[in-house]
């Protein structure tokens, strides 16, 4: 079936989430103890898309198109998804079943079709979401659960930037590989210090024990190597990462792709000497995802999809 024809029925089934906040526990379907098939792929060339209107130097708020980046990204993760103390879902400050979010949805859709992979990212730097997961797992996770049902997405992102266990991490991503099966994409998005085992920001444990418990039901993390966290000026953090037991396929080293995003943007001859000492080094490289679409700062002169045009071709995938 058409994902576009998924989105059809969105709207009328988000209309069901408040009232499946209320049911109990998700139901206890079977573990899935087998490596998703999806981790096995490298190379991968991911777009985070937050900012799905943009407001010009004129003042005009136009929508930023994500089909532009077909051909060149592998995966697309869109959110961010929020959880709020009302047991309500936002993808960023509206509701995900917002009409100024139809367009989008169509769109996503229609790269889905194409071979695309479009994940919902949860969380962020915005606190509440792991809180009222932590407190009520039973009351919000069906909210989480039934909007990535609803919008037909082909899976999740947790980006933890807020206290969340090491027990609460492996019981949500046990629900969800649970409730959604083998072939549904469960990521995280760690910092690069935490996956190198020197620094707690991204929940307050140690993700190489999360590694050693989880791993076989998470199909790769997403790094965050900027914001002072790492940066991919050389191969040094992604090597210490390496070297704290991560395999080269199982990180994706994620860059600001513009200087007004956060510390740690590279240019991009610094990029491609150090993206491409790991896809030469690594042939199972997991890849590179750039912070965020909107803004990117092109190559070459291009528009923004170009930088993803250009990791693709650094990355070889």
């Amino acid at each position: 079936m058409s994902r576009s024809l998924v989105r059809i029925g969105a709207a009328l089934a988000a209309g069901l989430l408040a009232l499946t906040a209320s049911a109990g526990p998700a139901s206890s379907a079977p573990e899935h103890d087998q490596k998703p098939e999806s981790a096995a792929a490298s190379h991968r060339v991911l777009a985070f898309y937050q900012t799905i209107y943009e407001t010009g130097s004129d003042g005009v708020r136009r929508y930023v198109d994500p089909k532009p980046l077909l051909g060149s990204v592998t995966d697309v993760n869109v959110g961010a998804i929020h959880l709020n103390a009302d047991a309500s879902l936002t993808v960023n400050d509206i509701p995900a079943d917002h009409p100024e979010l139809g367009v989008m949805w169509d769109d996503l859709a229609t790269m889905q079709d194409q071979g695309v992979t479009v994940s919902a990212f949860v969380g962020g730097a915005a606190p509440g979401t792991y809180r009222y997961l932590r407190e009520d797992f039973d009351r919000f996770y069906p909210v989480l659960r039934d909007f990535l049902r609803a919008y037909g997405l082909d899976g999740v992102d947790l980006d933890i930037e807020e206290t969340f266990s090491l027990a609460d991490t492996i019981h949500l991503v046990d629900t969800l590989r649970a409730d959604f099966g083998p072939d549904f994409v469960v990521t995280l998005t760690p910092v690069a210090t935490d996956m190198a085992g020197r620094t707690s920001f991204s929940g307050g444990f140690s993700y190489a024990e999360l590694e050693r418990r989880a791993g076989d039901k998470i199909d790769w993390y997403n790094t965050q190597f900027y914001c002072g966290w790492g940066d991919l000026s050389s191969t040094r953090v992604y090597d210490q990462i390496l070297a704290n037991g991560f395999a080269p396929d199982r990180v994706v080293a994620g860059t600001v792709t513009n200087p007004a995003n956060c510390s740690g943007y590279v240019d991009w001859p610094t990029f491609d000497a150090t993206v491409g000492t790991l896809a030469a080094r690594h042939p199972d490289f997991g890849g590179v995802f750039g912070w965020e679409y909107f803004n990117s700062v092109g190559h070459d002169g291009g528009g923004r999809a170009s930088w993803f045009a250009h990791a693709s071709d650094v990355v070889g995938s």
